[in-house]
């Protein structure tokens, strides 16, 4: 009895990497305003690199306080419909010659808060994403966004979510 051969690395990382560019590249404002993905794994950091159309105040300067808040709703958002995608893409539920086709709506902000913790400096900044809790219906997730040492947060956010139905 033999087993089949598994995938090259190679293959599976394109196939995860194809499938994350997909999710990313279907909401314009994520391109906007220069938001990227950096994935290891089945775990994502955002990134949003340093351009001057972001600062709020350029008297200090520093990154406008709604960039900030779009920032961590986009990673929470995508941290949720990318953990969605992997567990579909892993279980094979989903073909990866079909996945652009099948692409899981995002889901809906119910509310979204922002905790402030100091100001974003005129340099690239990072997020990742945890989900508290996702369901069928519902899903909670905590985001924190750093810049130089992720021990020191300059924003964190609680976001709940209402999931998309999948028909499938």
């Amino acid at each position: 009895m033999s087993r089949p051969q598994p995938e090259p690395v190679q293959v599976v990382k394109q196939r995860r990497d194809a499938a994350l560019r997909a999710l990313v590249s279907g909401v314009p404002y994520i391109t906007y305003l220069g938001i990227q993905f950096d994935r290891r794994g089945d775990e994502l950091t955002a990134v949003l690199p340093f351009d001057e159309k972001l600062i709020g105040n350029p008297m200090l300067p520093a990154i406008h306080g709604g960039v900030t808040a779009a920032f961590l709703e986009v990673a929470a958002i995508i941290e949720l419909s990318w953990s969605v995608l992997w567990h579909e893409m892993e279980q094979g539920r989903l073909d990866p010659a079909q996945i652009e086709a099948h692409l899981p709506r995002l889901p809906k902000t119910i509310d979204f808060t922002v905790d402030y913790l100091r100001s974003g400096l005129p340099r690239d900044a990072y997020a990742r994403a945890r989900v508290n809790r996702s369901g069928r219906r519902y899903a909670s997730v905590h985001v924190e966004a750093w810049q130089d040492n992720r021990l020191r947060p300059f924003a964190q956010a609680t976001g709940h979510f209402l999931m998309p139905t999948r028909n499938g």
